[in-house]
């Protein structure tokens, strides 16, 4: 349920108090396009702390969730103890051909290395139905902005070599998942705003989430203090009544793979 850069490594806690909230924006949509399970299975891929695989649990699906981070793991065991959440990432899942009924990743084919092989892999392990999502406007654009207060040059972010990469669009991710063998995917982009809390951006800085928190825990003591008082700063002009009311935007895509959808 991640975007790119940064490393997950270790910082299943502070996601689950922070970034974990902004991913759930998409769940509607993604359970909308799927549908009640009625004891149907599905494989939650990327399932970070578990959140979208118990809200898909909740409405009558047979859910396995697969997360390679830990720490991500033991906060849905400690959050969804009923929740079956196990190791394995893409490109590589263990499972056969066909053996969920749906498949879904939730802003994880934005930060792979290969993009269009996890699309193919995704696909590969469905039999009814594949849905994802991905950031087609970056979360990163609040920290750029704090940046540019502090006086600090901001990290620009990697990007995949040019021949892996595809146009972070609506047309642009149709068109990769199509080149992953999804048929005929129907994207459409969402927009939705995240009323965060001073706090829980902070945490997630501190805890060292993805690009943000690697280039804060990057800076040097001095530097740290600059960073705190342009984030500050920015928090100062963008609250609302306690909470900063962020817009974000994503490609939400879906492929039916019975053709009776």
């Amino acid at each position: 349920m991640r975007g790119r850069p940064g490393s997950w490594s270790g910082v299943g806690a502070a996601y689950a108090s922070s970034y974990a909230e902004l991913c759930r924006g998409t769940f509607p949509a993604l359970q909308a396009l799927l549908g009640t399970g009625d004891g149907r299975t599905l494989l939650d891929v990327g399932a970070g702390t578990g959140e979208l695989a118990a809200a898909f649990a909740a409405d009558g699906w047979a859910v396995m969730a697969r997360e390679p981070e830990p720490s991500m793991r033991e906060v849905a065991a400690r959050r969804h103890p009923g929740l079956r959440a196990e190791g394995g990432a893409l490109p590589a899942l263990p499972e056969r051909d066909g053996a969920y009924d749906a498949v879904v990743a939730n802003f994880v084919l934005n930060h792979v290395p290969d993009p269009r092989a996890a699309a193919a892999e995704l696909r590969r392990v469905a039999r009814g139905a594949a849905a994802a999502t991905i950031w087609t406007s970056s979360p990163s654009w609040l920290w750029a902005e704090v940046c540019d207060q502090a006086g600090l040059v901001a990290a620009s972010g990697g990007r995949l070599p040019a021949e892996l990469d595809f146009e972070r669009s609506v047309d642009g991710f149709a068109a990769m998942l199509d080149e992953g063998g999804w048929p005929d995917p129907r994207v459409r982009e969402l927009r939705w705003i995240w009323r965060a809390s001073p706090e829980a951006l902070w945490s997630s800085v501190e805890g060292g989430i993805a690009g943000a928190g690697a280039y804060y825990r990057a800076l040097g003591t001095r530097d740290r203090d600059r960073f705190r008082a342009g984030f500050e700063e920015v928090v100062a002009a963008r609250s609302v009544d306690g909470v900063l009311p962020l817009e974000h935007v994503a490609a939400v895509g879906v492929a039916y793979l019975d053709p009776s959808r």
